[in-house]
């Protein structure tokens, strides 16, 4: 067995991050230096805009935003200390740790995530991820998408799925039902980034199917948790199809916020075309709330293929929609706990000392 290695993380954002991503690595830095495989883990963001402090066994390094800047901040890193394994935690910052890795001699592991992986990325991109020992990827939908345009091994692809913190559980929301004015109303709830880069969340989806909704008797409020600079086209749309009163856009929330808002809705709801994976959809399940999506990409990993949430063909989103509303909830703690159990801290820490593992073995 390989003797503890010490690890150059090259992030886009981590611990002081914001989204998915920075959330991804800030739990994958965490198991690994709670599993005692690395002797010291050294993290290099490009972004860290809140304060937060990395857990014991991990040292963040001040963020250098500019690319020139990052580069050079990254090599003076890597020269001045040992370096075993070197991280990347983006396929953009891929060709500059293969670099590193190939100066330091050392092992590169690289993160897949979802859309940036899914075509055939430049060339430069393309060899450092075919020249790394391991690459991870959030789902299986992800990974397909990297075999079909890289030259590598299948066994040095992994699926190393996303994981849902222990603060997302089950619990009382009627506070801030009262504090939102939503007492007696059937709430759908998405939460995510309206960017206009990524108009497949499908807000759009939900908004347009209000209406039936309220034909059907379903006294429904679509609450919008998040920003970004597509909320101005969602509002007139909401204008124009008549149902501007029954859209709320709350913006963004702090993280107990959150919490209450996937509690207190009756309904997670994110007809995404393009997730590569979804980790809004595990929070609100270990909250207790359904959920449904569409079985495209690595939603459908989120989902578990239909055996926590829903799970529907594109087509078949609005009667699927009606139908479960006209249903009743489901057990919300046998929800949570099906949840934890297979996207749970527990399961993440098996998977990333597996993963390690396999890096090992090949080393």
């Amino acid at each position: 067995m390989m003797a503890p290695f010490a690890m150059l993380a090259l992030v886009t954002d981590a611990f002081g991050g914001r989204g998915g991503i920075a959330q991804y690595n800030r739990d994958f830095l965490a198991a690994l230096a709670e599993c005692g495989m690395a002797s010291s883990i050294t993290v290099l963001p490009r972004h860290a805009p809140d304060r937060s402090a990395p857990p014991g066994g991990i040292m963040q390094l001040p963020p250098r935003p500019g690319r020139v800047m990052y580069a050079l901040a990254a090599l003076r890193t890597a020269l001045g200390r040992p370096v075993d394994v070197v991280f990347c935690g983006h396929m953009y910052m891929a060709p500059l740790a293969l670099l590193i890795a190939r100066l330091k001699r050392a092992k590169l592991i690289v993160q897949m995530h979802g859309i940036e992986a899914w075509s055939r990325p430049a060339p430069l991109r393309r060899a450092a991820v075919e020249a790394a020992d391991l690459v991870l990827c959030v789902s299986r939908h992800t990974r397909a998408k990297v075999l079909n345009w890289a030259a590598i091994a299948p066994e040095r692809v992994l699926v190393l799925p996303n994981t849902v913190g222990e603060a997302f559980s089950p619990g009382d929301g009627s506070s801030l039902r009262a504090a939102w004015d939503l007492q007696g109303k059937c709430v759908l709830l998405s939460v995510g980034r309206m960017d206009a880069r990524e108009r497949y969340k499908g807000h759009d989806r939900v908004i347009a199917a209000i209406a039936r909704l309220v034909a059907e008797g379903h006294d429904v409020v679509y609450v919008v948790v998040g920003e970004g600079d597509d909320l101005p086209r969602l509002k007139t749309l909401a204008v124009e199809t008549g149902v501007a009163d029954r859209v709320r856009f709350m913006g963004a929330a702090r993280r107990e916020t959150l919490i209450d808002a996937y509690r207190m809705a009756d309904l997670f709801v994110m007809p995404s075309t393009g997730e590569g994976f979804g980790i809004a959809f595990l929070e609100a399940m270990a909250s207790g709330t359904p959920a449904l999506g569409l079985a495209v990409a690595g939603a459908r990993d989120a989902l578990a293929d239909g055996d926590l949430g829903t799970a529907v063909a594109e087509p078949e989103f609005l009667p699927t929609l009606m139908r479960v509303l006209a249903r009743p909830k489901p057990n919300f703690h046998a929800l949570a706990a099906a949840v934890r159990d297979r996207f749970g801290h527990a399961s993440f820490a098996a998977g990333t000392r597996a993963a390690l593992n396999r890096l090992m073995e090949a080393a």
